[in-house]
């Protein structure tokens, strides 16, 4: 089997994710790229995706792979036709050869997501699509300090949703950056692995530090505790970023 390992960047906004929801009519990146891939074959192409993100998530390094068996185009040559075919808020920025048992999300070691905040008293509307708007002045040192308690290998419990059932809720933490850039505050999160909405809880929790409602400390009691209720809120999806994913 010729298997080939796709790096696709994409605006999330008209997408009801990225998995395929069949039967529902709603867009996904999946079923798109799906049936572009059909044109050039032929026949059915499933692909297998690195991050199944949500409604309105981006991605700057979501990977996919699929069995090419057939397939007709120089693998150098595959982002120059893809991308001729795709709408425009779907790009194919790299496509490689890889060996059969190469796989999208099993294969990963880490995933990399970016979640941004938009900090002034007044929105953008060029921003609007891509960060979460936030007003009032946020505390980035005190963000910073409590964004150390979540390094490492922990029980995230607290920072998950409800959402697909899972066997165990520890992950590892190896990277966990605050950062501002002019009026934008990136929260960059590497990981052996997210639960569901993890990132976005983080975020939350993170911005909650950042406004003076919980001291930098409450991090660690909040892991201690497993409860969802005792962490900040779920901020929405248009500010998450699918960043890199590791082999």
């Amino acid at each position: 089997m010729r298997n080939i390992k796709l790096t696709l960047a994409y605006d999330g906004t008209n997408y009801h994710g990225f998995q395929e929801q069949r039967g529902s009519g709603l867009p996904t990146i999946q079923e798109v790229l799906e049936k572009i891939l059909q044109k050039f074959t032929g026949r059915r192409v499933v692909i297998y995706g690195a991050g199944r993100t949500d409604a309105g998530v981006h991605a700057l390094g979501q990977v996919v792979n699929f069995d090419a068996a057939g397939w007709p185009i120089p693998t150098a040559r595959i982002p120059l036709a893809l991308n001729g075919a795709l709408p425009d808020d779907i790009v194919v920025r790299e496509a490689a050869d890889v060996p059969e048992g190469f796989h999208a999300r099993f294969s990963a070691v880490s995933k990399t997501y970016c979640y941004q905040i938009y900090n002034r008293r007044v929105p953008d509307p060029f921003y609007a699509r891509y960060s979460y708007f936030e007003p009032r002045e946020l505390l980035l040192p005190a963000m910073q300090e409590a964004a150390g308690y979540l390094l490492g290998q922990h029980d995230f419990a607290a920072f998950r949703a409800q959402g697909t059932p899972v066997k165990s809720t520890v992950r590892t933490i190896h990277q966990l950056t605050v950062e501002r850039s002019a009026s934008l505050i990136r929260i960059t999160v590497k990981g052996d692995g997210f639960l569901y909405n993890m990132v976005r809880i983080i975020a939350g929790t993170l911005l909650q530090v950042g406004l003076g409602k919980y001291p930098p400390q409450t991090l660690a009691g909040i892991l201690a505790s497993r409860q969802r209720s005792l962490a900040g809120p779920t901020l929405p999806p248009q500010g998450l970023f699918l960043v890199q994913v590791d082999y």
